[in-house]
């Protein structure tokens, strides 16, 4: 099983809208899915569970940190959705190892049954995000295109406590890094100059989706997607023109993160995870 986390820690930049599109992707391309809600927000929970696509886990995702648990539905599809108590593990630092290790023998023990496990997370830097990115083969962020958001790549990548390098050499050298991935993209001089200045500033992190200048992977902002979200549904299956053309800009970049996720053959995991 490859698992995929979303990680950004800023909010509000369609992190949890992503994680669905490339779960219900996943899922139309015939991989067993599982997707896993670590936000007390519930972005991800909230739309696969309306959409009924997804089998729903008898226990949320606290309990897996807390406890492993592990009767997952027997469906190609399933959804272990954010649970009540997600936002007190933080203020349990003795508790933080556990929680680690109780995440990685989950996901051991779902492998057996899915071929890829979405994890979408928290904007705070805090245990979940350790926890997850400790046990995870990719991360992807989705970030916005605005000054804020790129001085925030140096945090991603270097925050002291759950910075993507240091993850990487002290918990999960496995870790890979699929890339930046803008969001919420208007055709606007302000947004074309700022993308400008994210392959300036941040190309090598960017994700390639074909050989051309300017040719990286983007989700535009198009209200359709947030109907999507909202109503449950699949953004491609949507009746409207809005959403077939939102979804024709939208679908190179999800295939390609997604043939990156299945295709890349992930380091052997290293020992049990420590925060």
């Amino acid at each position: 099983m490859k698992t995929l986390v979303l990680a950004n820690q800023k909010g509000g930049v369609g992190k949890s809208a992503v994680a669905t599109l490339l779960a219900y992707h996943f899922a139309q391309k015939g991989q067993r899915v599982l997707a896993i809600d670590l936000d007390h927000q519930g972005n991800l929970s909230r739309p696969l569970q309306a959409s009924k696509r997804a089998a729903v886990a008898g226990f949320t995702s606290d309990l897996v940190m807390t406890s492993g648990a592990t009767a997952l539905p027997a469906s190609p599809f399933a959804l272990v959705p954010f649970g009540p108590d997600l936002l007190a593990m933080e203020r349990q630092p003795q508790q933080h190892t556990p929680f680690a290790r109780a995440m990685r023998a989950f996901l051991v023990q779902a492998a057996a049954q899915f071929d890829v496990c979405v994890i979408d997370t928290n904007p705070n830097p805090d245990i979940r995000l350790i926890a997850a990115l400790a046990s995870a083969d990719f991360v992807l962020s989705p970030i916005q295109l605005n000054q804020e958001a790129l001085d925030g790549v140096t945090s991603l990548l270097n925050h002291e406590r759950v910075g993507l390098r240091k993850i990487k050499a002290v918990l999960n050298p496995r870790l890979h890094f699929i890339g930046l991935l803008p969001t919420l993209v208007e055709p606007t001089p302000f947004q074309k100059e700022n993308f400008v200045q994210v392959i300036e500033r941040y190309g090598s992190l960017m994700i390639r989706i074909g050989d051309g200048a300017g040719q990286f992977a983007r989700i535009p902002k198009r209200s359709a997607i947030a109907e999507a979200q909202a109503a449950g549904e699949v953004l491609w299956e949507m009746k409207k023109t809005a959403a077939r053309d939102a979804w024709r800009e939208i679908e190179p970049s999800i295939v390609r993160i997604a043939t990156i996720v299945t295709s890349v053959q992930a380091p052997e995991p290293s020992h049990a995870a420590a925060a």
